[in-house]
């Protein structure tokens, strides 16, 4: 029964993972944009006066509205859909794969260390990310790929076979691997989160517990606490993400096509040196409005199937 249950909460997630997939995939190629070395060509000339009256030009920054309104100027609204097939692919395994690792990892080591301590959450979460991602890095990457490709209306657009022939005949194999070391470091931002959420998680459940055993009751979920949940997962997720940002802007720039970037210190490096510190978090606000609301669902979702499963 305890696999059938598993089967069926894992499913269930996968499913809302591609849903969520399809609703944020224009956030995701803004986020990706921003994220890459191509993003200057989102950059806007910003003529300021000097003391002496002199016009200087200053680089700035762009936002995502102003990002999204160029994609839709120069390539249309169907690039801000570039990717979703490798996407929709690869998020049913991913998160399958992370989940039953996550699961399986915790029930084993609740034998070797406390139930459900700290050190428990950490490992498991670690075991389950580096799991994943070795998985499905080369769908990742494919899925960057195509989202940096950049082509005006009416322009051939590479497609996924296209972009995955490309790789084999630059890089070989190794390629579909690339950017993986910057997964492994984004391993601390799934580790964080899943500390921070077990650990309110926890706390709820004992002032759960102390309010039904002052009033004599049987604990029984409601929705109030599915909703504590989904704010729990929504802070966790917000202070991991905040923490561990950086990782994604270097995995990106790792996946790009002819990149003079080569490892993960190199490229981190490099990126702080020629654009400093502020671009190591490009396109964080757009990752935010994409993860924390699907996160929150995904991770409610996930509880309550199994608190049924369990009866």
């Amino acid at each position: 029964k305890n696999q059938v249950d598993k089967f069926c909460s894992h499913f269930l997630c996968r499913c809302g993972g591609t849903v969520g997939a399809i609703l944020t995939c224009p956030l995701e190629v803004v986020k990706t944009r921003l994220q890459s070395s191509s993003v200057t060509l989102y950059i806007s000339e910003v003529h300021l006066n000097t003391m002496a009256g002199a016009s200087v030009n200053r680089v700035v920054s762009p936002g995502p509205l102003h990002c999204l309104k160029v994609i839709l100027e120069k390539e249309g609204p169907r690039s801000l859909f570039r990717g979703l097939g490798p996407n929709l692919v690869g998020v049913a395994p991913s998160r399958a794969i992370y989940f039953a690792a996550y699961s399986n990892c915790k029930e084993k080591l609740n034998d070797v260390f406390d139930p459900d301590s700290t050190q428990v959450h950490m490992i498991s979460a670690a075991m389950a990310g580096f799991t994943a991602i070795t998985a499905t890095n080369p769908i990742w990457l494919i899925k960057t790929r195509l989202q940096l490709d950049a082509r005006n209306r009416g322009e051939k657009r590479m497609g996924a076979l296209e972009c995955v022939r490309r790789v084999y005949q630059t890089d070989g194999l190794r390629g579909f691997y690339r950017g993986m070391s910057a997964s492994y470091a984004g391993i601390s931002e799934t580790v964080i989160h899943f500390v921070i959420y077990e650990s309110i998680k926890q706390k709820l459940l004992e002032y759960k517990t102390a309010s039904t055993m002052e009033n004599e009751e049987e604990s029984v979920k409601e929705a109030s606490d599915f909703v504590g949940m989904m704010l729990a997962a929504a802070t966790s997720k917000t202070c991991a993400t905040t923490i561990a940002y950086p990782h994604e802007v270097i995995r990106t720039r790792l996946r790009e096509e002819g990149t003079k970037y080569r490892s993960f210190f190199q490229t981190l490096s490099l990126v702080v040196q020629e654009e400093g510190y502020g671009s190591l978090y490009r396109g964080l606000t757009t990752h935010l409005v994409r993860q924390i609301p699907n996160t929150a669902i995904m991770m409610a979702t996930y509880e309550l199937v199994v608190y049924l499963l369990n009866g």
